[in-house]
């Protein structure tokens, strides 16, 4: 059975898993990460994939993203399966198709808030011209942080760290933002801010989000929550 989440019987796809499975290790060290999921991601909606550890809901999400190769399956991402490109070409497609937020913020501490937005652009080899920081200054203002764009990682609080790299993840305009565990290193009310921010880029920029997270009070926000356990989705 397909796993659907959506609205309405006609809404668009972002990326969609077909009996997808994944096992590590052999004999009786042998691991069923992933036990058959099929699953369809609505487009320009904010999803959380939650369960416990082990539960298969990280080697999910690595999977969706490319950053991961399923041991059988399909994964479908803007209409590409990933299954069909070689390394290089996956290697372009993240960069052109998918965004990643992680706990750890992994913003470069040489460089300021607004360029460390950019440098996604920049690393592909993209002119940045006014456009492109008038976009960096719309999506900076979006998650509140556009009076810090001069400041170095190290002169920002948690929070602000982590809406600049939501900021930095969501400039290529990606088909798919994965944010894993991105509260982590956050206290209650910083997690509050951050995760109505993933929200707001949903639907206020039409973004297509998916958070994996071991919280219920995280998933509380997203508009809709698949739930993992034992590989499967239940």
């Amino acid at each position: 059975m397909t796993t659907t989440i959506r609205q309405g019987a006609q809404e668009p796809v972002a990326a969609s898993a077909r009996d997808l499975t994944k096992t590590y290790g052999r004999g009786d060290a042998q691991v069923h990460a992933l036990r058959g999921v099929d699953l369809d991601l609505p487009r320009g909606r904010f999803t959380a994939i939650m369960g416990p550890s082990g539960s298969g809901k990280s080697t999910l999400m690595h999977c969706l993203a490319g950053l991961d190769q399923a041991g059988g399956g399909t994964v479908t991402v803007a209409g590409t399966d990933l299954g069909s490109l070689d390394d290089d070409a996956l290697t372009i497609f993240r960069r052109e198709h998918v965004g990643f937020v992680f706990q750890s913020f992994n913003l470069l501490p040489m460089l300021t808030a607004g360029e460390n937005i950019v440098l996604p652009l920049e690393l592909g080899g993209r002119r940045i011209d006014d456009a492109v920081r008038e976009r960096a200054h719309m999506l900076a203002d979006t998650l509140g942080v556009a009076d810090r764009l001069g400041h170095r990682p190290a002169e920002l609080s948690g929070g602000q760290q982590q809406r600049v790299a939501i900021a930095r993840a969501l400039i290529t305009q990606p088909d798919l933002l994965f944010a894993d565990e991105p509260t982590g290193n956050l206290d209650s009310t910083t997690s509050a801010e951050v995760l109505d921010h993933l929200r707001r880029s949903a639907r206020e920029l039409g973004q297509t989000v998916v958070m994996v997270t071991h919280e219920r009070d995280a998933a509380t926000y997203a508009d809709c929550v698949v739930t993992m356990q034992d590989g499967r989705i239940v």
